[in-house]
């Protein structure tokens, strides 16, 4: 972990349709951050590793975008109406959701800027102003999805279609304020696509299909079903496939110690594997 004095996200141009990112791993914490729970609670709402688990994709020319701030920080899979005016000061003077299920997560404590844990322990001792809710999404949130929406753009001008996987990791079981559902035990990967609304269900069905042959347990939809990211950006109707990848992180990480274990390896070589089937894949075909 190291104080965020580097530039807020790091972005790798691609030559190929595919593009990857990664907004909840990184950890690089912001000086201005000011969190009053114990640092190792806290970095428990890290997609740690998920980064290194995609690393080899920029040598295939896979564009690659990856957020160096905390998701607790600033989630930059939230929308910027998904605020907690709870947390803040003064009223926030900007448009707040008011959908239901938007508001179910905003209600765990987890919308745009984090109240709790997902075990429900409190991120803050004091109220946030406007203005440092403001900075956070100027200087995180916007350029974050500048690049993201850039590299989608580019790889949909270049070759007529787009394929972005939106990567992620989770515990194995879920936390008390982390879903709907806590307590239950979550499959080796969560295919998510907003029950078809973002991607082709065709193509979501051959990234399940090719998980599941090489022995994985998939789900498709539950508990995670894509957030902001793929919402924002997926437009199939216009051949722009985005989808929701969540990994287990049982298998390749120790949960408490957040150090990478033997299993690594065999997990990577299945990501790439699943890379090189989307290389080779023309949803238009599908």
């Amino acid at each position: 972990m190291i104080h965020m004095r580097q530039t807020p996200v790091h972005q790798v141009p691609g030559v190929q349709p595919l593009v990857l990112d990664s907004p909840h791993s990184g950890v690089a914490y912001p000086v201005d951050f000011d969190y009053a729970c114990d640092l190792a609670v806290l970095r428990q709402a890290e997609d740690t590793h998920v980064e290194k688990l995609y690393d080899f994709a920029p040598a295939l020319g896979v564009a690659w975008v990856e957020a160096h701030f905390p998701r607790s920080y600033l989630d930059a899979n939230r929308g910027t109406t998904e605020m907690d005016v709870t947390l803040l000061d003064a009223p926030w003077p900007h448009p707040v959701a008011t959908d239901p299920r938007v508001l179910s997560k905003v209600k765990l404590g987890k919308g745009l800027i984090w109240r709790t844990t997902d075990d429900g322990v409190p991120l803050y001792s004091r109220k946030l102003s406007v203005a440092e809710v403001e900075a956070r999404i100027a200087n995180c949130w916007k350029p974050y999805h500048a690049a993201v929406a850039q590299a989608i753009d580019a790889a949909h001008a270049r070759h007529g279609y787009s394929i972005h996987l939106n990567c992620h990791s989770m515990p194995a079981v879920a936390s008390q304020f982390s879903t709907g559902f806590p307590g239950e035990k979550h499959a080796d990967f969560v295919i998510g696509d907003r029950e078809g609304t973002t991607a082709s269900p065709a193509l979501s069905a051959l990234i399940c299909g090719h998980l599941k042959s090489l022995g994985y347990d998939v789900a498709y939809n539950h508990p995670y079903k894509g957030v902001e990211l793929v919402r924002r950006y997926g437009q199939p109707a216009a051949q722009r496939h985005s989808i929701q990848v969540e990994v287990n992180r049982k298998l390749y990480m120790n949960e408490q110690t957040l150090e990478i274990t033997d299993g690594f390896a065999a997990l990577q070589a299945s990501l790439r594997s699943l890379v090189a089937l989307l290389l080779r894949t023309d949803p238009r075909a599908l």
